[in-house]
């Protein structure tokens, strides 16, 4: 369920707090972005409350029954911690989600796609997500193990968003001439960006598994270029203040950084209310978060959010 945003926040900023300490204030494992500053990209917001306020209340139990999640996190063998964490946590929140394994772990189910290459673990991810599930979901959301996701706040950004167009949405990142969303953040597909991928990975001459470069592309730079080539870019997604929710660092680095450059504004400083994703977390971090986002509230607070986001059947999430 969305929370209040004030509630929300609130939880996040306790569960990094508890974060810091227990690493000792700071020494928080941080994922390898930051946020790109000065740089021209594409940007799409998440609805605001009136938007949702002005739809019926049909309208809004449809909207919240129609938007369905699949998620795909990428994971080898060395990521066991971060890989037990995730299922434990934020991934039950997922309609839908499998991890995809570079090769076949006996200790948890998983796609194994047999290769250690990022690049390839990542085509062969979509390409099986796309002939398994192409009529079942119009949602993709993908994430590396140390990702950390609040689904339904995914679901509240991508609300009025029509599934049926080419959205590729995350946080963006300038290389040159490319854009690309950043795979620390995670990155969200549309179910039509996924077929004109799916079509493009069929080239060998567009979409090459290996690459034909003398250096090696990072996996995210290699996913903008496919789809660049079916007609698909990078769109940097933003609150409805023009605050980042797809997030490169954990609460913990954000909330220090805060302090160090909002000392009197640490909260409206670190992140949005709105985030859905926080990256680089170790995996009892995760769990601390899940505590703080889902099950840390104050007695006696009302809450009125207007859509409800209802968990998956059979779901055992928090």
């Amino acid at each position: 369920m969305i929370s209040e945003s004030s509630s929300f926040i609130k939880g996040v900023v306790l569960g990094g707090v508890f974060c810091m300490l227990v690493t000792l204030l700071g020494h928080i494992k941080v994922g390898h972005g930051t946020k790109a500053h000065h740089h021209e990209h594409h940007h799409i917001q998440a609805p605001n409350k009136e938007d949702v306020l002005n739809l019926s209340e049909g309208e809004r139990m449809e909207l919240s029954k129609n938007i369905n999640v699949y998620c795909i996190i990428l994971v080898k063998p060395k990521d066991l911690g971060h890989w037990a964490a995730a299922r434990e946590t934020w991934s039950k929140h997922c309609d839908k989600a499998e991890f995809y394994s570079s090769e076949k772990v006996k200790v948890f189910d998983s796609v194994a796609v047999n290769t250690n290459d990022m690049w390839a673990m990542m085509r062969k991810a979509y390409k099986i997500t796309y002939e398994r599930y192409k009529d079942e979901f119009s949602w993709f959301f993908l994430a590396y193990p140390t990702t950390f996701a609040i689904i339904e706040n995914l679901k509240y950004f991508l609300l009025k968003k029509d599934p049926s167009q080419p959205f590729y949405i995350g946080h963006t990142v300038k290389s040159g001439d490319l854009e690309y969303v950043d795979g620390e953040g995670g990155i969200v597909l549309s179910i039509e960006s996924l077929r004109r991928l799916s079509r493009v990975l069929e080239d060998p001459d567009k979409c090459p598994e290996q690459g034909g470069m003398i250096w090696k592309l990072a996996e995210d730079k290699q996913l903008a270029i496919c789809l660049k080539y079916g007609g698909v870019f990078a769109e940097n997604a933003e609150d409805s203040e023009g605050k980042d929710v797809f997030n490169t660092k954990s609460v913990g680095a954000l909330i220090k950084e805060a302090m160090s450059t909002h000392p009197q504004q640490v909260v409206d400083g670190c992140c949005s209310d709105m985030a859905i994703t926080f990256s680089g977390l170790a995996p009892n971090h995760m769990h601390v978060m899940m505590y703080g986002v889902y099950r840390l509230r104050p007695y006696g607070h009302s809450y009125s959010d207007a859509l409800v986001f209802l968990p998956p059947p059979g779901s055992d999430n928090d």
